[in-house]
């Protein structure tokens, strides 16, 4: 492993350990080094916690019965052994870790349990993945400057950024209700519209419906209400992080955002990658927070913690793509929308939670709190179909022949994430998709 290594790395992060498990070792996403939690159903069987691990998926409560922990590992995986993961949350890092290690240890080429778990597995093709959690609240940031900057230049030409966003992380209250696994189909939502020209408005399904490419955080232990999480110690807070995809219906958003904000544009569905990638996973794809450039605020000291600077952001590859029915009827690949990271946050998490809960708001595990729209600073890497096509004027062209302006019945939109540092294996998030069906 490299010299001098972060304190919060471990054996289970070296990139020469392999698994007994053959797709573990070089797969794309669930290498041994990565060991995300999830809840998936056999078939034929209720919900259960699991670990992905290459394409399969060991059974937690069965390797808990086998007696395969001990010490706080065993205290993590009874608190797994329901049909959410929330208890897991609550318990915080250290239980959390020890789980982990214990993990990495049984699954391991070399283990000596191997013959005890093998028969713990389920093909990960074979069986339903769900919601990782019960989701109490959602709350959604607007931490992606350059999507921020895009957006209001469409609106806003010569003012696109408001005066706040350099000082406080924007966010908005959503809907916990409509977010959905991955897989699930998202039905064209409808509602009012101002037709372009028009002096009343319109009931109806969007026509401008759109993707929203975020990172989403999963809170574990909470905090009380009145008490505010320094920001120094907010990411003891996060169990994990998944993919989010917030979709948008950009007309019905135009006419009814002001003086509030979202409602009904938003509150339709939101998809979440079934995965919970664990803060432990990502730790060697941490790095500095981008410095602000010159002129810019300095965040307010609530905000402010020399560690968090050094190493509260991640460097995380994302990627968007799109099939439609034309390039599925051609046997054509996806189409790769846009390619983005999440260097480009201009607020860490840490600095998001403990603007949250500033004001004493009180956070509780299975919270979700998204990212807001990570776009690059260029058109290829725009994380909304919005910025791609130039608030629709300027249409994607496909293999297919197809044209884009925003997204069609019968589109799949498929996320992908991937973390990648020499010295270390990468690791992914597996994929958030899911296939647009016509409104009702």
């Amino acid at each position: 492993m490299p010299a001098q290594l972060p304190a919060d790395l471990d054996q289970s992060h070296d990139p020469a350990r392999t698994s007994w498990v053959a797709s573990a070792n070089g797969h794309a996403d669930f290498p041994i080094q990565n060991l995300p939690l999830g809840i998936f159903s056999p078939p034929g069987g209720a919900p259960r916690a699991g670990v992905a691990i290459g394409d399969e998926i060991l059974d937690l409560p069965a390797a808990l019965a086998a007696g395969l922990f001990a010490g706080d590992a065993e205290e993590a995986a009874q608190a797994a052994n329901g049909s959410d993961l929330n208890a897991l949350f609550a318990l915080g890092r250290g239980p959390r870790q020890a789980l982990r290690r214990r993990l990495s240890e049984i699954l391991s080429a070399d283990s000596p349990d191997r013959s005890k778990a093998e028969g713990l597995l389920q093909a990960a093709a074979t069986v339903a993945l769900h919601r990782p959690a019960r989701i109490g609240d959602y709350t959604d940031f607007y931490v992606g400057i350059h999507h921020a900057t895009h957006v209001g230049k469409l609106f806003r030409p010569d003012n696109p950024l408001l005066p706040n966003y350099k000082h406080v992380p924007i966010g908005y209250h959503g809907r916990a209700s409509s977010i959905v696994a991955s897989g699930v189909p998202v039905r064209r939502p409808k509602g009012q519209i101002m037709p372009p020209g028009a002096t009343a408005p319109v009931f109806g399904p969007s026509q401008r419906l759109d993707y929203e490419l975020e990172l989403g955080v999963w809170i574990g232990t909470g905090n009380d209400l009145g008490e505010p999480v320094p920001v120094g110690s907010a990411g003891d807070h996060v169990a994990g992080f998944c993919l989010l995809n917030d979709w948008s219906a950009r007309d019905i958003q135009a006419w009814e955002y002001q003086p509030l904000g979202p409602f009904l544009a938003k509150n339709f569905a939101s998809s979440i990658s079934p995965w919970v990638i664990t803060p432990e996973a990502l730790a060697p794809f941490r790095m500095a927070q981008p410095p602000r450039p010159a002129g810019d605020p300095a965040p307010l000291p609530y905000l402010t913690d020399a560690g968090d600077a050094a190493a509260g952001a991640f460097d995380i590859e994302l990627e968007v793509l799109i099939s439609t029915e034309g390039l599925k009827d051609k046997g054509l690949p996806p189409h790769r929308l846009a390619l983005s990271n999440t260097r480009h946050m201009y607020w860490t998490v840490a600095q998001m939670i403990a603007h949250h809960t500033s004001g004493g708001c009180n956070l509780q595990p299975g919270d979700l709190l998204g990212s807001g729209t990570i776009s690059g600073p260029t058109r290829g890497a725009s994380g909304s179909i919005l910025e791609t096509t130039d608030g629709g004027r300027e249409p994607i062209r496909l293999a297919s022949g197809e044209e884009r302006r925003f997204l069609a019945d019968g589109d799949e939109v498929i996320f992908t994430a991937r973390a990648r540092r020499g010295g270390f294996a990468s690791i992914g998030f597996g994929s958030c998709r899911a296939t647009i069906l016509p409104a009702r």
